[in-house]
């Protein structure tokens, strides 16, 4: 496990200095891992569904993604971190993997139909020993979906994309991921739709300010009633921050 995981509202944060190389320790020692990328809005979520609270307690690996958390663990814990966004992470791990010419296999899974397709041409591109051997819509039949299960049971891939969005990806990953005991599985979001060109991300001056979320309402405005969970978090946080404990480990 890393070496601290922090309480924030009853969920594990783990605060190491580089996710990517533990993740790369994890892939070459072939120890199954399911990465959660923890923001205030996921937060908020696992308050009202206690199945995703689980899937989260149960993560090997949760990073500090969303700006709520991290200044939750800088000012009420005083714990120094760095948000560290999930498609960063992802983008992070795919870069040492062609840098240290580590043959893994990658599955990218979730979007509209051919947006991860166009996100693992994007990675080719630029890493054409990216040994991507599968792309799937997260758009599809329930006997599309019973293929893919076939299909990653066939494959075992060794890192795992899944893009369906908080919380059906976390769920999906959770229910799924006995397929293939030992790959990585990380839940990206809409990271697919930034690298395949669909959207962009904010400005990094939004995001070095704790403001990226408010670049994602612009883009995306029916979004608004979601957004209603970050006062609610920063409420819930600073009645939680009462009874907080110590580092789980």
């Amino acid at each position: 496990m890393p070496t601290k995981a922090f309480s924030v509202l009853g969920l594990p944060v783990h605060v190491i200095t580089n996710y990517s190389g533990w993740l790369l320790e994890r892939l070459q020692q072939k120890i199954g891992t399911h990465v959660v990328t923890l923001n205030a809005e996921m937060a908020m979520q696992a308050e009202r569904n206690t199945t995703l609270a689980k899937v989260i307690q149960d993560a090997e690996l949760v990073i500090p993604d969303g700006a709520g958390v991290v200044l939750y663990l800088r000012w009420l814990l005083l714990q120094k971190v760095q948000r560290t966004p999930g498609i960063e992470l992802a983008e992070a791990l795919l870069k040492e993997l062609g840098q240290k010419g580590i043959d893994a296999k990658l599955f990218f899974y979730g979007g509209a139909p051919k947006v991860a397709a166009k996100a693992a041409d994007f990675w080719l591109a630029q890493i054409p020993s990216l040994g991507v051997v599968e792309t799937h819509s997260g758009y599809h039949s329930l006997e599309e979906e019973q293929q893919l299960r076939q299909t990653l049971t066939q494959l075992q891939p060794q890192v795992i994309f899944v893009g369906l969005g908080v919380p059906r990806q976390e769920l999906w990953i959770a229910q799924n991921r006995h397929l293939c005991p030992q790959a990585i599985w990380i839940g990206v979001g809409g990271s697919f739709d930034i690298w395949s060109g669909t959207k962009s991300r904010a400005p990094a001056w939004l995001g070095n300010n704790n403001l990226e979320w408010l670049y994602r309402l612009y883009q995306e405005p029916w979004r608004w009633r979601r957004m209603l969970a970050l006062p609610e978090f920063a409420l819930k946080a600073l009645i939680y921050r009462f009874y907080e404990l110590p580092p789980l480990n």
